[in-house]
């Protein structure tokens, strides 16, 4: 009918009106376009769900009438195969008393749980040496002298630590030997670590460990604050920021400080999380920092030093130019360019920016074309992670959700769910999910750190989240219908063992997916496994590229697929 209308009036309708009528014409053909476009190219709807399962674990952090800020930061989790026998099992880290920062009663240990494959886990903490001394917070984990078994590191309020896995279940406290004693700063004073990650910046196959400080505190030096005439927690801007620390692996057991040398230490801020990833495809890891209510900073590897280019490369703020509270981050492609883009989580009214990489050495902020503005402006969060819980080829986001404080203004939800943003393809919008997810099965509350990982060997990404003076959460992955899926765990030879910073191109028939090796994920969090790849209706990958970071480059044709491979890095 329209057509037979058009047409009848472009032969006598005067010169307006023609116009009108073809640009009317034109509209409508873009617009059924591009509806077409996006029907095509979005993957059919699929109810991603968890089901909760509980872990006898409790965040302790000593909270006090006269609100010392670490109460607010506990929370680092983990999730890694610490005895290899195929199972990922969890570590969670916790408080201490706040006034002498000793965990002088049992209920502020470490945890480590070995996974039994049986749906249960096992408290190994006493026999493994993990129950800690200090106020700790976050955790990393990695094989830093790269003979198979996973070792911790451990960020904390005055005090760090490194365990050595000892590959008989036990772990040796080696941080003096191992020269990472070092958080009594001449120029800072005793630093207070949120996050680490292990990484190889100099590709010598060795990992490397930068740890993230965040501001200067002291328990009996420190300003008071009051919301209504009730002690709250203070803002950041009342304290002092600190440099992060970047520390090279020796290959000996030892480490050496390199942070002056590398340009870590110039920069100064109040760091929360850190991710890497090779943002610009040269074969170097690079190092993205959020700031609390600052900055964020962007380390450029130059091979030999980093250059901070937060503000070139488009990321130092988010869209409003204003500061945020920046947490815990993922550093990914989410949109399967090949490209890793950033996301991270802050506090309410404040947004997740989402920085999407352009491939051309900086980023766009996508947090509003995308729909996470709106869907995420009333949200606070501190840990986030790209995973495809849905197995349908495209990362969703998950991200663990609550506010500082326990005082805030009206409207305001100090305690909040859990929420899961599925990723809707090609279109490049996103749908929040919460009680759809069945992750309102749980009381709201200030939510913390998370990790991610298959812990029953379905092919679906379940995660453990941890919550400020409540029981931790284990979220297991029930999405149906149950798509296919493949994981690549990777033994590196000339590169570091656990194949860090390794980037993996996989192609079926649907396309192509980038991810790479990285366990530095979500908030003072640390997830080594597997690199998960959802494959849909796929049932085999018709290639795998493994760009090691050696430089050496590994294609494996024809993979089947709903297992786990293992690759091992080979010869040059």
């Amino acid at each position: 009918m329209w057509g037979r209308s058009l047409t009848c009036g472009r032969a006598r309708s005067p010169p307006l009106l023609k116009f009108v009528l073809n640009r009317t014409l034109a509209c409508c053909l873009v617009a059924l376009s591009l509806s077409l476009l996006l029907a095509t190219s979005q993957t059919p709807p699929t109810a991603i769900h968890f089901e909760l399962k509980k872990i006898p674990f409790h965040l302790e952090n000593d909270q006090t009438p006269s609100r010392n800020a670490p109460e607010t930061m506990s929370g680092g989790v983990a999730i890694f195969d610490y005895n290899h026998d195929g199972r990922p099992d969890i570590f969670f880290t916790n408080g201490a008393d706040l006034s002498t920062l000793t965990k002088n009663s049992p209920k502020y240990r470490n945890r480590l749980f070995r996974n039994d494959g049986n749906g249960t886990f096992t408290d190994v903490t006493d026999a493994a040496g993990l129950a800690g001394t200090g106020y700790d917070i976050g955790v990393a984990v990695g094989d830093y002298d790269n003979d198979g078994y996973p070792d911790i590191f451990v960020a904390g309020v005055h005090r760090n630590a490194l365990y050595h896995n000892n590959g008989n279940g036990t772990f040796t406290d080696v941080t003096k030997k191992a020269g990472l004693d070092r958080w009594n700063d001449p120029q800072y004073g005793p630093l207070w670590a949120v996050a680490a990650v292990w990484v190889d910046v100099n590709n010598d196959g060795l990992l490397d460990l930068f740890v993230v400080n965040y501001m200067q505190w002291k328990y009996d030096v420190k300003p008071l604050c009051s919301y209504k005439g009730e002690a709250d927690y203070c803002h950041p801007r009342y304290y002092k920021g600190s440099p992060n620390q970047l520390f090279l692996n020796k290959g000996d057991g030892t480490f050496e400080d390199a942070s002056q040398e590398w340009g870590i230490r110039a920069k100064v801020g109040k760091g929360m999380g850190v991710g890497v990833a090779d943002y610009d495809l040269d074969g170097k890891p690079d190092l993205f920092v959020t700031n609390d209510a600052y900055y964020n900073f962007l380390f450029h590897n130059q091979g030999n030093k980093f250059e901070e280019v937060a503000f070139p490369a488009g990321v130092a703020l988010p869209e409003d130019g204003n500061f945020v509270s920046g947490m815990g981050l993922d550093f990914r492609d989410y949109n399967n360019d090949g490209f890793p883009d950033i996301v991270f989580a802050t506090l309410n009214n404040q947004t997740f920016p989402l920085f999407q990489n352009t491939g051309k050495g900086d980023f766009r902020e996508v947090t509003t074309p995308s729909g996470l503005r709106k869907l995420t402006l009333p949200m606070a969060g501190f840990g986030a992670g790209f995973y495809d819980f849905d197995n349908d080829g495209w990362k969703d986001l998950f991200v663990t959700r609550g506010h500082v404080g326990l005082l805030q203004p009206p409207g305001t939800s100090v305690e909040q769910y859990n929420t899961v943003f599925r990723n809707l393809g090609a279109s490049g919008q996103w749908a929040a999910l919460t009680e759809e997810a069945g992750l309102s099965a749980d009381p709201p509350a200030r939510h913390r750190g998370c990790a991610f990982g298959d812990l029953d060997g379905d092919g679906r990404v379940d995660v453990v989240a941890t919550a400020l003076d409540r029981d931790a959460e284990i979220w297991m992955n029930r999405t149906e219908p149950l798509q296919h899926w493949l994981d690549i765990a990777l033994e590196g030879t000339k590169s570091n063992r656990d194949g860090m910073g390794a980037r993996i191109k996989l192609v079926t028939e649907a396309g192509a997916q980038y991810n790479h090796m990285t366990s530095s994920v979500g908030y003072a969090s640390s997830s080594l496994g597997p690199v998960h790849f959802g494959l849909g209706a796929e049932t085999s990958v018709d290639s795998l590229e493994i760009h090691w970071p050696s430089g050496i480059v590994q294609t494996l044709p024809n993979v089947p697929c709903d297992r786990v491979l293992r690759v091992k890095e080979p010869p040059r």
